[in-house]
């Protein structure tokens, strides 16, 4: 298990998050990498540190994050953004720096906590009747939203079924359920937990 990073107590908040980003950068340890991108995905649950990611661009770190091949790196680093994308200004870092497009490719994980938290993400993001960002409603988009909203995950087949209805006008959906080449076919439902035995 990775050391916490040694700060100064005096140093604040800013300090602490900022040695977690050193330690991010700097670490060659896989497992070390995981716990601190953990780590910032949970200060991303409070608005208080919105300022002060931003400032360390920790957004910039997430959407780095999800082209890796490490799918616990990715699931952190989505599970952050969807924290963090609830803010308007986090949310247009992320529209304008050509997040889309790699939160859109979460939606084919494997794991269930990651394409849930991208789900959530494509939903903060878009606007209810606002085409300014029309690649966040694209037909393969909308088509992988129809195939969770059948999932045996409940979980998921809720979040899906809500962004079709407040997300998607009925044209969009006629025509995604009517096109022959299904190009969400390809994408595998996300491996579901089995429940813990008590």
């Amino acid at each position: 298990m990775a050391q916490k990073p040694k700060v100064d107590p005096h140093v604040g908040r800013l300090g602490y998050l900022q040695a977690l980003v050193t330690e991010f950068q700097e670490t060659e340890s896989q497992d070390a990498k995981e716990q601190v991108l953990a780590n910032l995905a949970n200060f991303a649950y409070d608005p208080s540190n919105y300022q002060y990611l931003r400032q360390l661009q920790v957004l910039d770190l997430f959407l780095d994050s999800l082209s890796e091949e490490n799918e616990t790196l990715v699931e952190f680093a989505i599970g952050g953004l969807c924290n963090l994308c609830s803010d308007r200004a986090n949310k247009e870092h992320i529209l304008q720096t050509g997040g889309v497009p790699l939160i859109i490719n979460c939606l084919s994980s494997p794991n269930e906590e990651t394409v849930l938290s991208a789900v959530t993400t494509i939903m903060y993001l878009s606007s209810p009747g606002s085409g300014s960002h029309p690649e966040l409603t694209a037909m393969p988009v909308v088509q992988c939203m129809l195939r969770f909203s059948l999932s045996a995950n409940a979980r998921l087949r809720n979040l899906a079924q809500i962004f079709l209805e407040d997300f998607c006008s009925p044209s969009q959906l006629a025509e995604a359920r009517s096109w022959r080449a299904h190009s969400a076919l390809g994408i595998p439902l996300p491996r579901t937990e089995a429940p813990q035995q008590p």
